[in-house]
């Protein structure tokens, strides 16, 4: 085997497949990247029995084959090579990497016990690239960190009919988003559950432009979702347990809502917080004189912050947990933002309050986005 390439592309080629792989891995041969030379291109391929990654780029091929190197290390040698083509070929004491007078000799790895790449043939549709990112960003926050109940910790996809949408829960809050899908005059309704921080990682890559392609194969244990997009395919590992209905707990707009400046809201919060006990949450009153935030923590700290609001309905108290608003404002996306007050037929329980875009003081914006957040109890 024996290839010459571009080094820019082999390196950024390089680091891609490899960055999904975990840090270590307890099979030494999941550590390897797989790569392939033929009439197609050159291929490069990485798996480790949950997440693949795989992508295509130009090489000019002197002799087709097939080799094993140690994915990591690899990567390393690639982004520190001299500005000059670069040539890899099979000798007698290993795998060379050629590139100007640098000259690296890696072992080669054994390319037959490494698994097979998942291939995804199942049914796909087709999303703008910028907005599936924009909506990930939006979303993936509001899944849980705590990997005790890992089925929080996903990111569930649903397609319906000519909509995507991404939902997140942690039960304290719901994040939702959704966007245009092109799934042909066939596409079924079908849904897959991703960690979120492997789809973040997905959107910061696919995430530039163009459109983005999400395919979906298998069922149970077999079942399968790869998202490509150009010469790049990325299979991450799912979450087969049952996610929770989060969908149902967002309610329909009410006429009890205040409407306030986001980027206002977002700066006085970020003030007032700093007096705050770790975790207490930040009082919050809705009236006519607009929306009022007091904050009360050790060494009898305080501090006090109005900002304008628009308010329909009565007055409101509430205690709500200011980095929970913090991330749902800054993942509105507007220059206004409703806050709905939610009623609940329980007179004990808290009502949450529904948070969406505003485009103006008058006008609602899209209702692509909606974030539901649980107040908590205010002691004082």
């Amino acid at each position: 085997m024996k290839f010459h390439v571009n080094r820019d592309v082999f390196s950024d080629a390089v680091s891609f497949v490899v960055k999904l792989l975990p840090q270590r891995n307890p099979q030494p041969i999941l550590a390897g990247v797989l790569i392939t030379a033929s009439e197609e291109g050159l291929s490069l391929a990485a798996f480790d029995y949950e997440a693949s990654a795989r992508t295509v780029i130009e090489a000019t091929i002197d002799e087709p084959g097939t080799i094993l190197v140690h994915g990591r290390l690899l990567s390393e040698i690639a982004n520190r090579l001299p500005n000059a083509p670069v040539q890899i070929s099979r000798e007698a004491d290993g795998i060379v990497v050629t590139c100007g007078s640098a000259r690296f000799t890696l072992p080669e790895m054994p390319v037959q016990e490494y698994p097979a790449i998942p291939e995804v043939n199942g049914d796909a549709g087709v999303a703008p690239a910028d907005d599936f990112a924009t909506a990930i960003a939006q979303v993936a926050f509001a899944a849980s960190r705590d990997d005790v109940t890992p089925v929080l910790t996903g990111v569930q996809l649903e397609v319906t009919g000519t909509t995507l949408s991404l939902v997140a829960t942690d039960r304290y809050r719901v994040a939702l988003r959704e966007l245009p899908w092109d799934g042909g005059s066939a596409a079924p309704e079908t849904t897959a559950l991703v960690p979120a921080r492997t789809l973040q990682e997905v959107g910061k890559t696919f995430g530039h432009g163009g459109t983005i392609t999400v395919s979906f194969s298998g069922a149970g244990d077999r079942e399968i979702i790869a998202f490509s997009s150009g010469q790049r395919t990325v299979t991450p590992p799912l979450t087969t347990r049952y996610f929770p209905q989060a969908r149902r707990s967002l309610p329909e707009q009410t006429d009890h809502y205040a409407v306030v400046n986001t980027a206002d809201l977002v700066e006085a919060v970020r003030r007032v917080q700093i007096v705050l006990d770790r975790s207490a949450p930040l009082r919050f009153t809705f009236n006519a004189d607009g929306v009022t935030m007091d904050a009360s923590g050790g060494d009898h700290a305080r501090a006090s912050e109005s900002v304008d609001a628009h308010i329909f309905g009565e007055e409101v108290v509430l205690g709500l947990n200011p980095q929970y608003l913090l991330e749902a404002l800054q993942a509105v996306k507007s220059e206004f933002a409703r806050i709905t007050f939610t009623s609940s037929d329980n007179a004990n329980k808290l009502s949450p309050v529904l948070i969406t875009a505003q485009t103006s003081v008058d006008k609602a914006g899209e209702d692509s986005f909606k974030y539901l957040l649980q107040p908590n109890l205010l002691l004082r």
